[in-house]
């Protein structure tokens, strides 16, 4: 059935009953290509036959199809003619694993972080209106995406489309997951109407026994449709979404897909916001991802036979460390409390809550609440660890700066994934963190170079911590690189790693491999360079950077992330503000978005590997 989706609406000409076969051959195509590039496995998996429903319905690349967060728009590549895309799925220059514009006329828009779909559904509803034209429009969102605060914003703006008779396609792709298990009143609430489909059957059977009475039974329907209290009412708990201007139709099996398409040409008629609640099953189709679809959400190159993930190192990761280091304090401290944003696994911190369930906390796909959440912990004398991607701290900013700074309460912030994270691209790369973080009061900024300083660091927070503590580190394997070096931590303070004579490098977190190695190829060219790890980004070691700047006449920062705003920046405005009159060069990434690819691929095109950082130092030191 493939051989026959080569462009965008071939799926017109596939034969109803064939559907189930072009199914297969999608899901069998995904499990091919997805074992050997990696990728969002089982999201896609579940998705197979609302996708095709989708697309059997809609005109592309006319109508908009706005994936929320988008690591489920595998299938819908596929029928838009991107089958050849999958041969590098997420590899450097292939194509994304996420929605993209740049990449077909039928990505109607760029996501990678939850719960937007419905705001930019709602601004393309407006645009549409305005402009006077007729596309549809549809947004297909999770379960867990629907959590965050952001589509409960969308929503309730969205009543004002049913007072102005105008339409809107809202799929509420109802799997009982975001990356974890979902938790909350929204999941509860969704999983009552889940088991009270009978009340769809009982409306109309009630409707239309009334209608038989005579001269009464159409005035007691016009009545009963008027009434808030209506017979959903009575069967569906709070009824939310109608109560919130939205027509609502469901739970339906996302997987039926004549049904869906007969449903979805009913939304399309209708002159006001719609909801189709479906339900699906995710990693549909493959055992392993069926029975563990955490792992499966996002999965490196795996073998198809046992699920089993191919090439995984021995040594443990940031995360574990980190994890367990945390696990650790908490025997011995009953104050400290553990919070996630639906990534329970992904933080690592799943063992933490089966250990002590009463003090761990997944807030849901809410990181706004959860940094404040933390405040109000904090204020009152307990010890919260938010561990979060970088990038979806980002989210939080607001709630950092005003809930937790201001008040200098002692939250702990455990920044994975921070600096490039390789395949997931602009929107999951953390390398913005230094900048954001830094500019705020009394927010400390703590970057490990290996893995026994990163659990040090932590303790340290635990310990230590009199106001808001960062600490970052970086997706995958930790460095050992110079543990057995280790100096006691103390307050703002760096350690020298290696004295020198010419040049000085300070290189930040997970950058010390790269400038180790430019250290090495320096030697070769006549370079005496020394090493130095900064530890804490903020606040400076100024002590250490005046001392610095008495020995060396060229001094070079090293870092994984935006320079604008970055580490490189405050130690030049430092060193300058006290007159310092050498070289200050900073290393790192320009003003710019950074695509996906593999880690040594990034840092080689943006020029902050070994090889690049050596050449920049050279050249910095045959100049006049």
């Amino acid at each position: 059935m493939l051989e026959k989706i080569n462009q965008p609406n071939d799926i017109k000409n596939i034969r109803p009953e064939d559907y189930r076969i072009l199914a297969k051959d999608i899901r069998r195509f995904l499990l091919q290509n997805v074992s050997k590039t990696g990728g969002h496995l089982a999201s896609n998996l579940g998705i197979v036959e609302l996708t095709m429903a989708l697309h059997l319905v809609m005109d592309f690349p006319k109508d908009r199809l706005i994936f929320d967060v988008g690591h489920q728009s595998y299938v819908h590549k596929i029928l838009t003619g991107r089958k050849e895309g999958f041969k590098n799925l997420r590899q450097f220059h292939g194509m994304s694993g996420f929605p993209k514009r740049k990449e077909s006329d039928c990505d109607a828009f760029h996501s990678g972080h939850s719960s937007m779909s419905l705001s930019t559904a709602l601004g393309m509803a407006a645009a549409r209106d305005i402009n006077k034209t007729d596309e549809t429009i549809v947004a297909v969102i999770g379960d867990g995406a629907l959590s965050g605060g952001m589509a409960f914003e969308a929503l309730n703006n969205m009543s004002r489309l049913r007072q102005e008779r105008k339409n809107l396609i809202i799929i509420l792709n109802d799997n009982k997951m975001s990356i974890a298990e979902n938790v909350g009143g929204m999941s509860a609430y969704l999983n009552r109407v889940r088991t009270q489909k009978e009340y769809v059957e009982f409306k109309g059977n009630v409707e239309q026994s009334l209608s038989k009475i005579p001269g009464i039974g159409d005035g007691l329907i016009r009545v009963l449709k008027k009434s808030k209290d209506s017979i959903k009412q009575l069967f569906v708990p709070g009824m939310m979404f109608e109560d919130m201007g939205l027509t609502y139709v469901g739970p339906i099996d996302g997987h039926d897909i004549p049904n869906m398409v007969s449903i979805l040409k009913r939304a399309k008629q209708l002159q006001e916001p719609i909801i189709i609640h479906v339900v699906t099953k995710k990693g549909k189709g493959y055992i392993p991802a069926e029975k563990n679809p955490a792992k499966f959400h996002g999965i490196g190159p795996f073998s198809l036979k046992n699920g089993e993930v191919i090439g995984k190192s021995n040594r443990p990761s940031n995360t574990k460390i980190f994890s367990e280091t945390l696990l650790q304090a908490a025997t011995d401290d009953p104050k400290i409390m553990a919070v996630t944003a639906a990534m329970p696994d992904g933080t690592g911190l799943q063992k933490f809550g089966e250990v002590y369930p009463e003090r761990f906390y997944d807030v849901g796909i809410a990181e706004e609440h959860a940094v404040t959440f933390c405040a109000g912990m904090a204020a009152n004398g307990l010890k919260p660890v938010f561990a979060v991607y970088s990038t979806f701290l980002q989210r939080g900013f607001d709630q950092v700066l005003h809930d937790v700074a201001i008040g200098n309460y002692p939250v702990i912030f455990g920044l994975d994934r921070s600096g490039l994270v390789g395949a997931d691209g602009e929107t999951h790369q953390g390398i913005f963190d230094i900048p954001y973080l830094s500019m705020i009061p009394n927010v400390t900024v703590m970057a490990p170079v290996n893995g026994k300083e990163l659990r040090e660091m932590l303790l340290f927070a635990l310990h230590h911590s009199k106001g808001p503590t960062a600490i970052k580190y970086s997706r995958g394997t930790a460095e050992s690189l110079y543990e057995e070096s280790f100096e006691e931590i103390s307050f703002g303070k760096g350690q020298v790693l290696k004295e020198g004579k010419d040049v000085v490098l300070l290189s930040v977190g997970n950058m010390l491999s790269e400038s180790v190695k430019a250290i090495q190829m320096l030697k070769e060219k006549g370079y005496d360079a020394g090493l130095v790890n900064p530890r804490f980004v903020k606040p400076l070691d100024d002590k250490l950077l005046d001392r610095l700047a008495k020995k060396y006449s060229c001094i070079v920062t090293v870092e994984e992330g935006i320079l604008n705003g970055g580490f490189g920046s405050m130690v030049m405005q430092y060193l300058y503000s006290k007159g310092y009159r050498g070289k200050i060069r900073n290393i790192g990434i320009e003003d710019q978005f950074v695509e996906h690819g593999s880690i040594p691929e990034l840092r080689k095109m943006l020029k902050i590997d070994g090889e690049n950082i050596a050449r920049s130092v050279q050249k910095w030191m045959e100049e006049k």
